[in-house]
């Protein structure tokens, strides 16, 4: 399968926080408003002011979409889904689509992270499951298996299965994921997109040499987490 060539968009901000930062500014601007004209003594509107554009600037931050590209050849390479800390690389048995021995990697987001997820390795969509679930704290164990969660299974060109799991978090509420059954799918390519703490694991063959270690910041499409 050759990689796809294509012109990305040069987006700073992520589509899925539009509507979240439209309203929020509407928000914040009646509230502005309310406070300066309720008050003679305009401090309590300077306080306001400073809070609001805190906040806001937090979230704008949240929402924030890297224009990135790996470089070099994806052939066999695993690239990181996602910015934030490596919480997990051991070897465990994956039940609930494999039902062998995996090496399991995780990647939890913190809220100030890119919440983007990116396309870990180019092939074909085997597999697109939601389960609901619960909403523990994203870096805990049961939260692989317990807590909302979306499933993505990738089939390399060589045929080697690579299973990617989206996680809600204890703020996360919602989890979006782009990839189709049947479609081909390449590294520089979304994945999807978690809103407010999460977290994604990566399920590789056992064995599998991983080129990072716990502990270990990644970097969304441009960290390499280990090659095939």
């Amino acid at each position: 399968m050759g990689r796809k060539l294509k012109k990305l968009k040069k987006i700073r901000l992520h589509r899925e926080g539009t509507h979240t930062l439209v309203a929020g500014a509407v928000a914040l601007l009646v509230l502005n408003a309310g406070v300066y004209y309720a008050f003679e003594n305009k401090t309590p509107f300077y306080i306001c002011l400073v809070v609001c554009v805190g906040v806001y600037s937090i979230v704008v931050n949240f929402f924030r979409c890297p224009i990135r590209r790996f470089e070099g050849d994806t052939e066999n390479v695993v690239v990181a889904p996602a910015d934030g800390k490596v919480v997990v690389v051991e070897e465990v048995d994956e039940n609930e689509y494999f039902h062998d021995r995996r090496m399991m990697v995780s990647i939890f987001m913190s809220l100030t992270n890119v919440h983007a997820n990116w396309i870990p390795v180019d092939g074909t969509v085997k597999l697109v499951e939601h389960q609901n679930g619960n909403y523990h704290r994203a870096w805990l164990p049961k939260a692989s298996i317990e807590n909302e969660r979306s499933t993505i299974v990738i089939e390399t060109p060589d045929g080697i299965d690579i299973m990617a799991r989206q996680i809600a978090g204890a703020m996360a509420r919602r989890i979006v994921t782009y990839p189709h059954v049947g479609e081909d799918c390449y590294i520089d390519e979304h994945l999807g997109f978690i809103k407010f703490g999460s977290r994604v694991d990566l399920f590789l063959p056992a064995g599998t040499k991983v080129n990072v270690k716990l502990g270990q910041t990644t970097v969304g499409n441009e960290t390499v987490i280990a090659r095939l």
